[in-house]
């Protein structure tokens, strides 16, 4: 009697993910391509404008001298506000899901730093 072979793990092949994405998650890609399409977008519109001055907007609430004072709550508010946040989580590690909240404090900390720095030496 012939012995039978074992039967073999089944092995995905993980180069052909990408191709078949579209079609096992097409909501998913989707989003994901007019999310793409949408920042390549933004930023071929802002390298092909013009170089020209800040509209009213801007020079009263961004650059103007008093722009400081909101630039700099705005950053006490941020501290404040995930310093309390991230503190009460238990599981601090970057695996966890309260990573991807550090990561938006990360973010979100940079630009407003660069804003308070922008209306400080802006002036």
């Amino acid at each position: 009697m012939p012995e039978i072979a074992p039967q073999r793990a089944v092995r995905y092949d993980l180069r052909m993910t990408l191709f078949t994405l579209p079609f096992t998650n097409p909501v998913e890609f989707f989003i994901s391509l007019a999310i793409g399409g949408g920042f390549v977008y933004i930023f071929q519109k802002a390298a092909m404008s013009q170089e020209q001055r800040e509209t009213s907007w801007v020079k009263r609430f961004v650059t103007s001298p008093n722009s400081k004072v909101l630039w700099g709550a705005l950053f006490v508010g941020w501290a404040v506000v995930f310093g309390l946040l991230l503190g009460s989580f238990e599981d601090k590690t970057a695996h966890s899901p309260y990573g991807s909240v550090g990561l938006i404090a990360l973010f979100s900390g940079f630009f407003v730093m660069m804003g308070f720095i922008w209306a400080s030496i802006g002036e």
